[in-house]
């Protein structure tokens, strides 16, 4: 995983959201959860994820091997879901800010399997006192599970942990009492596929 102290921004054409924390948690020292997404013409995806807070109290894993790694979701770490405009199957990542990351794929609302111990994202980590910035570009040979000429329903989200241990979800759209990822409602961005055009932002419908 490449890391820099710096926090520059590729002038780009993104896709952005905040993240909002589930409504039955609080996570002070964080600020703002940003999240970004883009489809470049080439079939990849690109997301960006930026943290901005007291970083001093968060618990945020140091940089390390670019490995495939169970249960990132138990500590610090973002995630997006992918799941093709007209159908059931989907694509689960997540992304830890140490470089390791883990893929699944889904038939079906949580029935689903690893996937993804060949290719791997390109992780990038920048951190300031204060910022912290994720970016992972997954390749069409990782989209391949739900196919690259497609629209995509995205969930973009975020599981941080404090100084203390304890866990906050965050995401675009939390639909249900308790955090739910997998949700269908949580997919609540759509990006268009529109080969030849580098322009394949569709809609944000973001409640």
């Amino acid at each position: 995983m490449k890391t820099d102290a710096a926090h520059t921004m590729k002038a780009s054409r993104f896709c952005t959201a905040d993240l909002v924390c589930h409504r039955s948690q609080s996570c002070p020292p964080v600020h703002r959860i940003e999240a970004s997404v883009r489809r470049p013409a080439d079939g990849a995806l690109e997301l960006r994820f930026v943290l901005e807070g007291d970083l001093a109290a968060l618990s945020l894993p140091p940089p390390s091997h670019g490995r495939w790694t169970r249960g990132l979701w138990e500590h610090t770490c973002f995630e997006a879901f992918l799941r093709p405009d007209d159908g059931a199957r989907y694509l689960e990542f997540n992304f830890s800010p140490s470089g390791e990351w883990a893929a699944f794929v889904f038939s079906g609302y949580r029935n689903g399997q690893e996937f993804g111990q060949g290719p791997q994202p390109a992780l990038t980590r920048r951190q300031t006192e204060s910022r912290l910035e994720l970016d992972a570009t997954l390749s069409p040979e990782l989209l391949a599970g739900i196919g690259v000429h497609t629209s995509l329903r995205i969930a973009l989200c975020a599981v941080i942990e404090d100084a203390g241990r304890a866990l906050s979800y965050w995401a675009l759209r939390h639909p249900a009492e308790t955090p739910d990822f997998h949700h269908p409602d949580s997919f609540a961005l759509t990006l268009a596929h529109r080969p030849g055009t580098r322009q394949q932002l569709k809609n944000q419908d973001i409640a």
